[in-house]
């Protein structure tokens, strides 16, 4: 008796195939299971299982200031630049190719005045006065130092822990780290204020580098679709698209069946998360449901869709709807020239906005459970860089101090950490001493910009140390492997 085999499916798991993939397939696929299914007390999943111990902050919000934001214009006055303005700087500082070549190296005082708000005395420029209600409500870090001194690195390094494209960013390790549990919306949104000009900004800022596709940022646009494609085109309604998905569905699952490619399973995700968009993106970035209260507050411009000031509103509508990570970009801080006059510029357009969030998180009662963090890659040099006059100056890329701040979720409010020298070139002690501070060694005077990503890992309750992800062979994690958690700023 002959006995006849189907026809061979190249495709099919056979039984070399099948024990081959047992342990990296089956396995995996069951770890993975379990790990989605477990949940802390808190209600959340991720690989971590949840939160390791009580976190302060339960969502962030980083509102990103590209381009490098000049600390002396804003929060570290220096009245020696002032007093001792064009005359030559007689301390050796870093300079770029921008400006190594200057024959003149003239000290700049800032073209704005500073003074003291707030009940807590905060320090800041004229030109924020928004800011100036908030005073009490933020910690100012004027100790935050970096790496990188180009723009492309340095918001790489800012935004994944590594000068080099093609890790995570932050949202995507929280993503991954935590999970969530909001069905209808994705866990990390970012928006880019819209006609922003300056250094250019690349998705990868946002991307999931070698984490699984659905932990990547989901970018909103400012036109009336806030997500290309989420509408359904014509002569297609919703109980068409409904079904069409599940066959799609059906399909992919068959697929994965055959191949055990996890990357399917996200993709069936993913499809059946764009699905559900489309009832929920319309719903939270509909804004005629605020009260007059609100545009009092985050002012007309943010009625405008893509707007700064809109994009911070849009920002406490998704807070409030359990969005876990959610980052606004800005561009047009790289003022090399004309730096007092484009600074105001990028002031106008922030400021209100900035502060507007804040206080409005903080009437809803969402301020104390949401972290807040305002910053760029970088600062400003102490030195001008091209022209200088009473009223014009620019200034480089500057890597060495540079200033920040953080508000909610866990952060002492009303402070300012760290000190720099009468320049505002290097960071120094309370008494004035220099700070030698690098990544390899935390300094509680000095905050790297590991030691601040350890922070707000911290504040979501996550160690940094054991966040991490294996990939070609080694394990890898946001802080690499530095970083202190920074705790006299945490509450």
């Amino acid at each position: 008796m002959s006995l006849h085999y189907p026809p061979l499916d190249p495709f099919a798991v056979n039984r070399r195939h099948f024990f081959k993939k047992s342990a990296t397939g089956i396995g995996g696929m069951a770890l993975a299971s379990m790990l989605a299914q477990g949940k802390d007390q808190n209600g959340s999943s991720g690989v971590l299982g949840g939160s390791g111990f009580a976190p302060k902050a339960k969502r962030v919000i980083y509102l990103f200031q590209s381009g490098g934001p000049s600390q002396h214009e804003l929060f570290d006055y220096k009245p020696h630049l002032r007093e001792h303005h064009g005359e030559q700087l007689d301390i050796k500082v870093e300079t770029t190719g921008m400006s190594s070549n200057q024959s003149s190296i003239p000290m700049a005082g800032s073209a704005y005045n500073f003074d003291r708000y707030g009940e807590s005395g905060q320090e800041m420029s004229e030109i924020i006065p928004w800011h100036h209600k908030i005073a009490d409500d933020i910690c100012i870090m004027k100790n935050v130092y970096t790496d990188a001194v180009n723009h492309d690195p340095a918001i790489t390094f800012i935004q994944t822990g590594n000068q080099i494209a093609g890790r995570p960013s932050m949202g995507s390790w929280l993503s991954y780290g935590l999970g969530t549990d909001n069905a209808d919306l994705p866990n990390f949104i970012v928006m880019v204020s819209k006609d922003g000009s300056g250094q250019p900004l690349y998705s990868r800022l946002w991307g999931s580098g070698f984490l699984d596709s659905r932990h990547q940022g989901v970018k909103f646009l400012s036109g009336e679709d806030r997500i290309l494609y989420l509408s359904n085109p014509d002569g297609v309604c919703g109980s068409g698209r409904r079904a069409l998905l599940d066959k799609l569905n059906a399909l992919n699952r068959n697929a994965f069946e055959k191949e055990l490619d996890p990357q399917i399973e996200s993709r069936i995700s993913q499809y059946e998360m764009a699905y559900r968009m489309q009832a929920s993106v319309p719903e939270v970035s509909d804004t005629s449901d605020e009260p007059q209260s609100t545009w009092d507050l985050y002012g007309e411009s943010a009625k405008t869709p893509g707007t700064y000031a809109a994009n911070c509103l849009q920002a406490r509508r998704l807070a409030e709807r359990g969005v876990q990570f959610i980052q606004l970009y800005h561009q047009g801080w790289d003022n090399h020239g004309k730096l007092p006059a484009k600074i105001k510029g990028c002031t106008d357009l922030t400021d209100r906005g900035s502060a507007a969030l804040v206080m409005d998180l903080k009437q809803r009662g969402l301020l104390e459970d949401t972290l807040v963090i305002w910053g760029g890659e970088f600062g400003r040099t102490p030195f001008s860089q091209g022209q200088l006059t009473k009223t014009n100056y620019g200034r480089d890329h500057y890597k060495n101090c540079f200033s920040m701040w953080m508000a909610g979720g866990g952060i002492k409010p009303g402070i300012t950490v760290g000190h720099t020298d009468k320049y505002s070139a290097n960071i120094v002690d309370a008494d004035g001493n220099p700070v030698h501070a690098d990544k390899h060694h935390y300094h509680k005077d000095a905050i790297h910009v590991h030691d601040l990503q350890a922070t707000i890992l911290h504040l979501m309750g996550i160690d940094h140390t054991k966040l991490s992800h294996k990939f070609q062979g080694r394990r890898f994690r946001l802080t690499d492997v530095h970083g202190g958690v920074v705790k006299h700023i945490l509450s």
